[in-house]
């Protein structure tokens, strides 16, 4: 049906989008910017892996999956446990030559400085393995208020490339 508003010779369908030039190429590792919600569930440390590492292979940064994958599933796992049932916010992006994952998971910091230190050492042994993990790459993290509306807790990773790569190479003896 012709629009009454419109005049005949504009109430055609919309005119189709230029054809996209195909590229051949994978973007580069500074264009990664890969971010996902899921579910605060044990199942979605696999869907949070499984999205990075597609995500890393898409832009040609294989040598960062094994690492990245454990790293990710360390802390979905952690905002799981730390928070379960609620929704969580994962991060991947390459920025100044480092891998840098963050989760958000809406477990608020606690008034009370006992409830407080005592959830903080609970997050911090939930997250033993990661501090491993991220000490031998090199790397950074560390957990604090999140600074997204809601609040919760903001836990991120900085895994340098240089470090990533030989935390997985094989030694040769």
């Amino acid at each position: 049906m012709l629009s009454p508003f419109l005049p005949a010779s504009r109430a055609t369908g919309c005119p189709a989008s230029p054809p996209a030039a195909a590229r051949t190429d994978a973007p580069p590792p500074e264009g990664l910017a890969c971010s996902l919600t899921v579910p605060g569930e044990p199942y979605s440390g696999r869907i949070a892996r499984s999205t990075v590492t597609a995500a890393l292979r898409a832009h040609r940064m294989d040598r960062f999956v094994p690492v990245a994958e454990q790293i990710t599933g360390e802390l979905v796992a952690a905002a799981c446990h730390l928070n379960p049932g609620q929704e969580l916010y994962l991060s991947a992006r390459y920025r100044d030559d480092a891998l840098r994952l963050i989760v958000y998971d809406g477990h608020a910091s606690h008034e009370h400085p006992r409830l407080a230190a005592a959830c903080e050492a609970r997050r911090r042994s939930a997250l033993r393995l990661l501090a491993v993990v991220v000490r031998e790459c090199g790397g950074d993290w560390g957990f604090g208020d999140s600074r997204e509306p809601g609040g919760g807790t903001r836990t991120w990773v900085t895994l340098p490339r240089k470090g990533a790569h030989a935390y997985w190479t094989p030694q040769r003896g």
